[in-house]
């Protein structure tokens, strides 16, 4: 033998007792359900998440199975994930915002034992408990209560559970394939399905999604996290942050934009992350407080396309970086993340945030490929247009409980978006393979039409969808929210779009509503936009 490494397994267990060795007097802010701030340290987060482990084993559970939440960003809750994975369960995170029969579907379908819940999503519990057929323990994220026991028959309480337990528990050895958390796509069509993710795959995210060029958080950082924690383990911000050591705020169920901003300020955040509707609202908040979000120097915005204009407000007034970002569920989830190249430093602010428009480029771990209807390979020339596909560490193989893999018969996940690649691997969605608009044959990008739409100053937000015509067979239609007190009729909306697109591609008709159905995870419901308004212009 010439020489041999260590050999250690890639568990969550690890980066929490790294944060709590190394970093375990950095702060955590909690916004309370009930309200008011916690505090605590990644320490103490650590000491929490070893006596809940403590705790799931004291009440019969074993390796392997699920525990479910439905719960916002909070110190419990980032107890939670660590605990549960590090004693070898899996977590399982719960959008609350799926209808009820979704609900029911997903926790037999995952076969939870345990369901923890924060007060707010109680009813969800006393509602839907008899239809639960696997839950054996429902556990309030807090102290005893009174009130909430006589809703829900044996509940428990996260507290007292922690109480009962000392500080001795030692982690498990683990397998490094083993699963550690389980998250379920939306499920727009059909049911939704289960991403099962493993200890080497969140790890391997969490230092190759964290370079210089991806998230790039640090030890020197305030975190806010405004993406819920149900969404894709919050794009895996809690393990980054524990294993960066940075001070993490999490906000609790107050993601309004004057909330933001008192945490904002009060908390020096430096960096924030979020989809694009929350930004919206933030700005808004911001013009009316007068706030400068002084400590704030980066967004990182995904969930869907970031509107053009939302790059000059921030830059110009707050000096605020937007950097954009593309992943989904099965993705773990970052698949791509935009940040310059050294040749770009050069050039003038609007080119650069020209560039910044895209979706980005993929860090080390996973690769893209756009290709056509028949599966060939088209080339990556920022022109040619086609199913975007990807394969990595942190890529999904097979879903939960599925008996057939989810890869193509050459080994790539197709992610049913259409994108575009050039050279330098900068990927854009032209639109959702879903949403894009063909009319008399020819393609027309909702994601185009939406971001000029947005960037008319009488606009608060807006959605293209393609609708039935006799002729052309679809054509675009934009349905907009305007600006508080704005003036802006439909065809000065529709006037808006000259010399922006092709006279073709100008939508035929403006439709104005109070607001857009925004689903489970801050993007617009377009089916429902579809079935209201795909008549429209339909004599």
């Amino acid at each position: 033998m010439l020489g041999k490494m260590m050999y250690q397994p890639l568990t969550i267990s690890s980066v929490i007792e790294h944060a709590g060795r190394y970093h375990g007097d950095t702060e955590i802010v909690s916004v309370e359900t009930a309200g008011g701030l916690e505090r605590t340290t990644w320490g103490g987060i650590e000491r929490g998440a070893r006596r809940l482990a403590a705790a799931l084993e004291r009440l019969g559970l074993e390796k392997g199975d699920r525990c479910a939440t439905i719960a916002w960003n909070n110190r419990r809750h980032l107890e939670i994930y660590f605990g549960v994975a590090g004693a070898g369960m899996i977590c399982h995170t719960i959008n609350p915002r799926l209808f009820p029969e979704q609900l029911v579907y997903i926790i037999n379908h995952a076969e939870d034992r345990v369901l923890f819940l924060d007060k707010t999503f109680l009813p969800i519990a006393a509602k839907l408990g008899d239809h639960l057929k696997t839950v054996e323990h429902v556990v309030l994220l807090g102290p005893r209560d009174e009130e909430a026991a006589a809703m829900v028959d044996g509940l428990k309480f996260y507290d007292e559970l922690m109480a009962a337990e000392g500080d001795d528990y030692r982690w498990p050895e683990l397998d490094e394939l083993m699963p550690s958390s389980l998250c379920y796509t939306s499920g727009t069509t059909g049911h939704p399905k289960g991403v099962l993710y493993t200890h080497r795959s969140t790890v391997l995210h969490t230092v190759a999604g964290n370079q210089p060029d991806g998230l790039a958080l640090s030890a020197k950082d305030s975190v806010l996290p405004v993406v819920p924690m149900f969404h894709v383990n919050a794009w895996g911000v809690p393990y980054i942050t524990a294993a960066n050591g940075s001070k993490l705020v999490l906000p609790g169920p107050g993601l309004d934009g004057a909330s933001l901003v008192r945490l904002i300020d009060g908390e020096k955040v430096t960096i924030a992350l979020g989809v694009p509707t929350i930004w919206m609202g933030l700005l808004a908040a911001l013009a009316e407080s007068g706030s400068t979000a002084e400590s704030l120097k980066r967004t990182v915005v995904g969930g869907s396309a970031l509107p053009p204009s939302m790059i000059p407000a921030f830059r110009d007034k707050y000096g605020v970086e937007l950097i954009h970002a593309w992943g989904m569920t099965e993705t773990s989830p970052l698949g791509t993340l935009n940040q310059l190249l050294e040749k770009h430093q050069h050039l003038a602010e609007d080119a650069q945030a020209e560039i910044r428009l895209g979706q980005g480029r993929p860090p080390f771990g996973v690769e893209l490929r756009v290709v056509e209807e028949d599966g060939a390979v088209l080339p990556d020339d920022g022109v040619s247009q086609g199913s975007l596909q990807i394969r990595g560490h942190w890529i999904v193989d097979t879903y939960f409980k599925a008996e057939e893999s989810a890869l193509t018969m050459d080994g790539w996940f197709d992610t049913g978006d259409v994108a575009t690649i050039d050279a330098d691997g900068y990927m854009i969605i032209r639109d959702r393979s879903k949403d894009i608009i063909k009319s008399g044959g020819e393609w027309v990008s909702s994601v185009e039409l939406e971001n000029i739409a947005i960037a008319h100053e009488g606009i608060a937000n807006a959605a293209a969808i393609a609708a039935r015509h006799e002729k052309w067979d679809e054509r675009p239609v934009v349905v907009a929210v305007k600006v508080p007190g704005a003036d802006v009729s439909e065809q000065d909306l529709i006037g808006f779009y000259d010399g922006k697109v092709a006279s073709w591609q100008v939508p035929d008709r403006i439709v104005f509503v109070d607001e857009l159905p925004i689903g489970g995870t801050g993007k617009v419901l377009k089916k429902k936009l579809r079935e209201e308004f795909g008549d429209i212009l339909m004599s």
